[in-house]
């Protein structure tokens, strides 16, 4: 049996933020917190704390935001002595030392069903693929990308609404529930590691902005997993009239009623939204953003500015 092992969690964004509050939660011994460094946000480019910051400094435990992980983390570390690292999104790679500094190792809560989509962008990969169904895996840590041994999982449904954002809220809670299930095992040292198979290893890479032009001559239902799973970022766009379009809320249909119609064609622009043509079907789009407005319905948005039938968008 373990009591009260000494943590230390490391983690950034808002996906980390449910697994440190359920730690504190069941008063488990939290002794520091780790996250990257306050970065420039909004327009004024205002130095910004991280999530995990600001909920782990009103808690009153001691924060550190190493710069140079490699050199300084293991160092800064080391007074705690902690028993456990756990580590949920800090995003940053753990050096040999670090990983080797704790007694039981370092927790990862990883957003997938391991070995698919090791990697940076797992949650946005599983939509952008189409995948009906994503999980969560508790792993130990090793110096590989994902590699180490699976300690528990658990399944999510991905549904068809669902954009990388509300996928994020979702995991999160999920990875906070596995994490005391995986916490509560090792203190009782019913933990079994399995091997991960690396035959069925897939990679999810990063995503950045050049994945976020649309192109028509994709199916309806590509471009739907598209739009969804780059929703929050860096959010898909088409273009009309030299200016990009944001394209939100997606249904990918049949196009039966306009199959001459060439791909980018504007169908039907009303109150039920904005439907486009696709490779053999067609879009329907409840949401749009031009450059220089607001997020709006496309009901609100024609009636300031109408959006012709027959155009054709990305052109």
């Amino acid at each position: 049996m373990i009591n009260s092992p000494r943590i230390v969690f490391m983690g950034t964004p808002d996906f980390a933020v449910p697994a440190l509050q359920t730690l504190l939660d069941h008063h488990e011994n939290v002794v520091a917190v780790v996250c990257q460094p306050d970065r420039p946000k909004g327009r004024g480019r205002k130095l910004t704390p991280p999530p995990v910051k600001e909920l782990a400094e009103a808690a009153g435990i001691k924060v550190l935001q190493p710069v140079k992980v490699k050199t300084e983390l293991a160092r800064e570390l080391a007074p705690f002595k902690p028993d456990l690292i756990i580590v949920a999104a800090y995003g940053r790679i753990l050096s040999e030392e670090v990983l080797q500094l704790p007694k039981f190792g370092c927790l990862n809560i990883h957003g997938s069903l391991l070995p698919k989509y090791r990697g940076a962008a797992p949650i946005q990969w599983a939509i952008l693929n189409g995948d009906s169904e994503t999980g969560v895996t508790i792993m130990q840590m090793d110096t590989g990308l994902d590699t180490g041994d699976i300690l528990l999982t658990g399944k999510l449904n991905i549904d068809m609404q669902d954009t990388s954002g509300t996928l994020f809220g979702k995991m999160a809670k999920l990875g906070s529930k596995l994490l005391m299930e995986a916490l509560d095992k090792l203190k009782a040292g019913s933990l079994t590691p399995q091997k991960q198979d690396n035959n069925h290893a897939t990679l999810a890479p990063p995503l950045g902005k050049e994945a976020a032009p649309i192109s028509w001559h994709k199916s309806a239902a590509e471009i739907s997993c598209q739009i969804r799973g780059l929703d929050p970022w860096p959010l898909a766009h088409t273009s009309m009239n030299d200016k990009w379009l944001r394209l939100f809320q997606p249904t990918a249909l049949d196009k039966s009623d306009a199959e001459k119609a060439a791909p980018g064609t504007i169908l039907r622009a009303d109150k039920n939204g904005l439907l486009i043509a696709c490779l053999n079907s067609a879009l329907l789009v409840k949401e749009i953003q031009m450059a220089g407005r607001k997020r709006m319905p496309v009901a609100a948005f024609i009636q300031g500015r109408p959006l012709k039938v027959g155009h054709l968008l990305g052109e």
